[in-house]
């Protein structure tokens, strides 16, 4: 049976609470039949109301970015899905397995392909949140991120540890990325997120194929959110 299958159909059942999370963050695990499945869950009536962000929405913003990174063929955002849970709607996600001993410090200091495509979509996706903490890599070495609720805000909010690729020309395969964000965003995210958060989107995008180059952090914003990890 299909792991996803097993996330969207299967009962959650709860087994611990990420204290140091600022929402309420679960970790549960999926169970359908005989497969089990971990699993991240953040009840929408866990989240804490933030100034900038309408309140409860940080679900939605968790799934909207799964499915960009996935049409977009970037595949960095684990599998997300809305569901009901124990304590009402919130997001899903799959669980990503990492070694302990992993130094995400040093590798995110790399000049890596699935680094850079983190990048490209955190630059797509206004992300505001890129801490160390947030790059994961499994035990096959596939490098995922996490914790994408505080994305798509219409104002400029980029805020991310991976800077080492600022101002870099895109290549044409990136360029093609930014051309297909712009075509498929609206049909995608319509559900999710607001038309001004769509058409800020949109914007981003453009500009970026205009500069023709990965942006540089801002002069009226934090460049690296904290704390960093």
């Amino acid at each position: 049976m299909d792991k996803h299958h097993v996330i969207t159909e299967g009962e959650l059942d709860v087994e611990g609470r990420f204290v140091d999370a600022s929402n309420a963050t679960l970790f549960a695990v999926a169970k359908l039949g005989s497969q089990e499945v971990k699993v991240i869950y953040k009840p929408v009536a866990g989240e804490r109301p933030l100034w900038d962000f309408p309140d409860g929405n940080l679900a939605q913003r968790e799934r909207a970015a799964y499915l960009l990174s996935e049409a977009l063929g970037l595949h960095i955002v684990p599998f997300t899905i809305l569901r009901e849970g124990p304590f009402g709607v919130g997001s899903v996600q799959e669980w990503i397995e990492m070694d302990e001993e992993f130094d995400v410090v040093a590798f995110a200091s790399a000049d890596t392909h699935e680094l850079r495509k983190m990048v490209l979509l955190d630059a797509i996706i206004n992300n505001t949140d890129r801490k160390y903490g947030h790059i994961l890599v499994d035990s096959h070495g596939s490098v995922f991120g996490c914790d994408h609720g505080v994305t798509f805000h219409s104002d400029p909010k980029l805020r991310t540890v991976l800077w080492q690729w600022a101002g870099d020309e895109f290549t044409t395969e990136e360029i093609s990325v930014l051309k297909k964000s712009i075509e498929i965003a609206e049909s995608i995210l319509s559900d999710l997120i607001t038309k001004e958060e769509i058409q800020a989107l949109l914007q981003r995008s453009s500009e970026m194929i205009e500069s023709g180059r990965f942006p540089y952090p801002s002069e009226e914003w934090p460049a690296i959110p904290w704390p960093p990890f």
